[in-house]
């Protein structure tokens, strides 16, 4: 759901579209934030013209067993990471699936086909099909506005309120900006609810035009899941697992961690980000399902690309019907463009970088591909169809960044299937991740080194102290606390306890927050404004390193102190 976000792979936005699917909610969401072009994911923008001389392609041939097999050695062998999970399908057939590596570092448990892992923001693709199935039985049209499902549904203006469309919050053109909101789900263990996000909207500053940008979201598919769960009356879970997952045969899956019912085979999270591969704890939190919740096996999703394929048919004769061709053309739509390149890159030809309903939407040496990444803390996915070529693949991960290899693998089993040259991704992304992990190092240990220095100084830190609070976020406080006969001053939020960490003195008024929280990198900036007689009044966020996720989305915040300083 967050959809892995990760700048330092990006550059040149405008010059190639597929690889914008290497936009991912970065560590998340949730990000997935993020779609294959996407985000996010969130995003992948590689400049090829500085990697390709010319566009070479190749005879279009499926992968063998054995090609897969090397290339997910070689993946292995070269960057450090848990377990991955491939499966292949073409004409109605899975080519192959199969498991690598450890579901835990810690216990050494094997990878297989039916391994569960999270899938992120790929569950998007289904809050969007179960929305397509209703629009089937007459139950919701996609051109619905959301007030007459939810009325008491806001957004920050009240003509985008009352012309807010189900559509509108599939497609990430809302208004607000990238990841906006995600903090009160990022990360895990608050307390907020969907109630709090319904009225979260219209305390977001709005950046662009409404229907104007893309520009990604989580919570408004939160939004959509409700939009689901009263209409049809059953949980956006019970929905998904019933209507979708039992007719299809998904027998491992399910729509939540919390749902698993058997847990002897579930791939754990881990993380790469400090150089060894370190077993993180899993995300989980429910109000965030319909945007990133299912675990899924790459044996169930085989399932779910064939059903894609077959225009929502399924079952032995294809005599069944989870959805209508019809509905999955508004799926398969491009609804909001992201970007367009009348030349082409020089690689894959690609032209057009679009979202449709929970899938983004590009092109590669001419064929379309429909796809999705997914990121959540120590989790990276990615489902790519082509259905010109009747084909998919779908690629799991239980480490991040861990050689980006939900990417790079799956791209290797795409050049297979359209026939384009291929390249050594694994290398490729290896040489991205060392030099992007470089850059972000370099600016934290600056900022660190400032605020080792600026304790040899003596200030009064009481004035700070006190409750601030968000119209949206909620109260976070600040206090003293003594260590070693040392006072140093503490924020936590009262919402997202998970929030809870050390402010250190930088420059001016600002502070540096070191959080307790380490499965992902998320240090912030804290900026006091004063009064004229120079108390604290307020505070602006906003995250350190240049590679933090986007769904910590501290610069949304406008905190406003709420009691009374001491005189």
């Amino acid at each position: 759901m967050k959809i892995r976000h990760i700048n330092w792979l990006l550059s040149n936005r405008s010059s190639n579209f597929l690889f914008q699917s290497f936009l991912l909610p970065k560590r998340l969401l949730i990000k997935q934030l993020l779609p294959n072009w996407l985000l996010p994911e969130t995003l992948f923008r590689i400049c090829l013209v500085s990697l390709f001389i010319g566009s070479l392609s190749v005879e279009a041939q499926p992968l063998t067993e054995q090609q897969v097999d090397s290339v997910v050695a070689s993946a292995l062998e070269l960057v450090p990471q848990a377990g991955i999970a491939v499966a292949m399908v073409q004409d109605g057939e899975v080519l192959f699936q199969k498991g690598y590596g450890v579901r835990s570092v810690e216990t050494g448990a094997p990878v297989d086909e039916n391994t569960l892992f999270s899938i992120a923001s790929n569950s998007k693709a289904f809050t969007a099909a179960a929305l397509a199935i209703l629009v089937d039985e007459g139950k919701l049209n996609w051109d619905d506005r959301v007030i007459d499902h939810i009325p008491e549904f806001r957004m920050y203006d009240r003509y985008v309120t009352a012309n807010f469309t189900i559509v509108d919050l599939l497609t990430h053109r809302s208004g607000l900006g990238l990841g906006a909101g995600d903090l009160m789900i990022f990360p895990d263990g608050g307390d907020f609810t969907i109630d709090d996000v319904l009225k979260s909207f219209q305390y977001q500053e709005q950046v662009s035009d409404f229907r104007a940008k893309y520009d990604y979201d989580n919570l408004l598919y939160i939004v959509a899941g409700e939009v689901v769960a009263r209409i049809s009356g059953m949980s956006w879970e019970d929905f998904i697992e019933e209507r979708i997952m039992t007719p299809l045969g998904m027998k491992h899956s399910a729509a939540s961690f919390n749902r698993i019912r058997n847990r002897s085979n579930i791939a754990l999270p881990h993380s790469t980000e400090t150089g060894e591969v370190r077993q993180v704890s899993s995300y989980s939190l429910d109000l965030t399902n319909p945007a990133g919740g299912i675990y899924a096996s790459v044996s169930d999703l085989a399932k779910w690309i064939q059903v894609q394929l077959n225009n929502g048919k399924y079952g032995p004769d294809l005599e069944q019907q989870l959805f209508t061709g019809e509905a999955q053309q508004q799926m398969w739509y491009p609804h909001t463009v992201i970007g367009y390149n009348a030349r082409g890159d020089q690689k894959y030809s690609s032209h057009l970088n679009a979202y449709g309903l929970g899938w983004g939407l590009s092109d590669m040496n001419g064929y379309t591909v429909v796809s999705h990444t997914g990121g959540l803390p120590g989790m990276l996915s990615k489902t790519a169809i082509v259905p010109e070529l009747n084909a998919g693949v779908v690629v799991l991960t239980n480490t991040s960044p861990g050689g980006l290899n939900y990417y790079t693998v799956a791209q290797n089993i795409l050049d297979g299937f359209t026939g384009t040259e291929s390249m050594d991704w694994t290398g490729f992304a290896k040489s991205r991740i060392e030099s992007g992990k470089g850059a972000a190092d370099s600016v934290l240990n600056a900022v660190w080194k400032v605020t080792d220095m600026a304790k040899q100084e003596n200030r009064d830190l009481t004035k700070y102290t006190g409750m601030y609070e968000d119209d949206w976020f909620g109260k976070m406080e600040i206090w003293l606390e003594e260590d070693n006969g040392e006072e140093h001053l503490r924020i936590r939020s009262h919402r997202s306890p998970k929030l809870n960490g050390e402010m250190l003195f930088y420059k001016a008024t600002t502070f540096a927050i070191r959080w307790d929280y380490t499965d992902m990198e998320c240090s912030a900036f804290a900026t006091f404004s004063l009064d004229p007689e120079g108390i604290p009044v307020g505070i602006k966020m906003a995250g350190i390193s240049p590679d933090i996720d986007f769904s910590f989305d501290f610069h949304d915040l406008d905190l406003k102190r709420v009691d009374d300083p001491d005189p």
